[in-house]
């Protein structure tokens, strides 16, 4: 079943998306992240689903604006694919493979939840950047509360998947993880998802039989193909990710948790590194970046300028007087 967040005459919605593209809204139902968290997983969502099929359709898609299919409780960005780990490397800095410690577990970073942006959205070119990138990424969405969960338990914690962009400011990032501690503003201006939530038992058919999800993924830029992948090319499954995340913590519903960037031009960098050279080049507004994931849709975005970066002074070296 797939989910769609939208506007129509200036009121938000929740609807089940049918494949010719007819919404059937959910009555009462302003947000699919309160549904979520109400339904307690992906039965109870499943339920809410197929109850809104009994009763008349509404607009159809091409008759609203798309929101972002949730606003997530938090977003944990993972780095699960080696392909992405050693191009991005050699971009930055010209070091080759990847770092024996990489492997020992699913590292992420937390990411900005309040810069959720969707289908179709204009993405605003973080201030003071001139090396703007793509991501393309899958995330898996939490649908009930978890603590110190194992693999097998995670399963039924995650509701469902969408598509996801972590638009990355090349330049600001690579200098603010010189201090040791990031990425901050590299990250900080967008994060796209969408176009719906697609929840996770539509997607068991493409399960491997180690658990991974072997989905097609496609990077086009202004209708060039620039990266082709599969999603089962990672080096953990979404499970491990979400035990993981719950290890001496909680998972809630409505946390996002992507999975990296895919190898094979899955971002910008990655073709950086392995060329040598900035091409394609950076992203300037006008471009439009269209992220496909075979079983969940099509994420489509056009850069526009953004603010100029507000003025501070630099840090102030000290004396170190004591009293």
């Amino acid at each position: 079943m797939r989910f769609a967040s939208y506007e129509y005459r200036g009121r938000p919605h929740v609807a089940v998306v049918e494949n010719d593209g007819t919404l059937f809204p959910l009555p009462g139902v302003s947000s699919l992240s309160e549904l979520i968290a109400s339904t307690g997983g992906l039965p109870g969502l499943l339920d809410a689903g197929a109850a809104a099929l009994d009763v008349p359709p509404g607009p159809r898609i091409s008759d609203v604006r798309l929101l972002p299919p949730l606003q997530p409780s938090s977003v944990r960005d993972f780095v699960t694919f080696e392909e992405h780990v050693e191009g991005v490397r050699r971009s930055v800095d010209g070091t080759a493979g990847v770092p024996e410690q990489w492997y020992a577990a699913p590292t992420y970073y937390f990411t900005n939840p309040h810069a959720i942006f969707g289908h179709l959205d204009d993405i605003p070119t973080p201030p003071g950047s001139a090396a703007l990138d793509f991501e393309l990424e899958v995330a898996a969405v939490i649908g009930r509360e978890g603590r110190d969960l194992t693999p097998e338990q995670a399963r039924d914690h995650i509701v469902g998947y969408t598509v996801f962009n972590d638009w990355s400011a090349r330049d600001l990032q690579s200098a603010e993880m010189k201090v040791g501690l990031g990425p901050c503003k590299g990250k900080d201006t967008a994060t796209t998802l969408g176009p719906y939530l697609v929840t996770a038992d539509e997607l068991d058919p493409y399960r491997d039989g180690e658990g991974f999800l072997r989905l097609a993924l496609t990077a086009e830029i202004n209708g060039q193909v620039v990266g082709t992948d599969l999603l089962s090319n990672m080096s953990w499954t979404f499970e491990e990710m979400v035990a993981y995340a719950s290890r001496g913590t909680r998972v809630v519903p409505g946390d996002v948790l992507g999975s990296g960037t895919c190898g094979n031009g899955g971002c910008l960098a990655e073709l950086w590194g392995r060329r040598g050279e900035q091409t394609p080049p950076p992203l300037k507004p006008g471009d439009t970046v269209t992220l496909t994931v075979e079983g969940i849709g099509t994420l489509t975005n056009t850069v526009a300028p953004g603010a100029a970066p507000v003025p501070l002074p630099a840090g102030r070296r000290r004396s170190r007087e004591r009293p």
